[in-house]
């Protein structure tokens, strides 16, 4: 069974379609990835899967459990966390008042110590800038505390909204360096990204969104390798 299952999804903003019959699954263990250009509707899926937007059509499905038009709060609670675009960090907030944040649903709130270290462990930086405010940090240091503000939450599922977006060729590497990591420790990943040719490296399974319809599916090794995602998004 999968872990997460977006069957037939649907997602309209006014008399515009964004999603239109969106169907996919992301297995325990793996990284997914979602790929294609902006304004293909990759936001909205999961700004759906996390209840943000409401559904115009279809379900979601979170181990076995048909969680359409649950609140968000319940649905982050059940274990579905979200970097989401632009990083969104508190900037007013130290580093560390803002990783505590994460940590408000009742799931995550009694082990809050022993995340809060182990997120210092795995982003050194952010542990060196614990009481430096969030809005002075370069930009691959405020994705770090993303990153880490959502493990602060205990959730079971990451989905990445375009987390290489503005950032640095060194620190894009990093971060994806990053969510091969978490994988490796047991993290299920869906990763939404512009940058094709790295997530299709990192994904077990992929698939292509273009305007609100997926239109290729494979491993990320056999799209990275299909022409016609080679011509229309690596420009070979």
């Amino acid at each position: 069974m999968s872990l997460i299952s977006i069957e037939e999804v649907s997602v309209r903003y006014g008399d515009a379609q964004a999603l239109d019959r969106v169907s996919l699954a992301v297995e325990e263990g793996e990284i997914a990835a979602l790929i294609g250009a902006n304004g293909a509707g990759k936001t909205s899926l999961i700004r759906a899967v996390s209840g943000i937007v409401p559904l115009a059509g279809g379900r979601v499905v979170f181990r076995g459990q048909d969680i359409t038009g649950w609140p968000s709060h319940r649905i982050a609670d059940l274990g579905i966390g979200q970097v989401a675009e632009g990083r969104q960090v508190f900037p007013t907030l130290t580093v560390e008042e803002n990783l505590r944040m994460g940590a408000f649903l009742p799931r995550a709130r009694a082990k809050l110590a022993p995340t809060l270290e182990r997120i210092y462990g795995l982003f050194p930086r952010l542990a060196e800038r614990r009481r430096q405010t969030a809005g002075t940090l370069s930009g691959g240091e405020q994705q770090m505390l993303a990153i880490g503000r959502c493990l602060m939450g205990q959730p079971d599922l990451i989905m990445f909204d375009e987390p290489s977006l503005g950032l640095a060729p060194t620190v894009v590497q990093e971060v994806f360096r990053t969510i091969r990591r978490l994988n490796e420790d047991g993290m299920t990943i869906l990763l939404v990204e512009q940058n094709v040719a790295q997530s299709l490296r990192l994904a077990g399974h992929a698939a292509v969104l273009e305007q609100g319809r997926v239109t290729l599916t494979g491993t990320g090794a056999g799209l990275l390798a299909d022409d016609r995602v080679r011509q229309a998004y690596l420009g070979l």
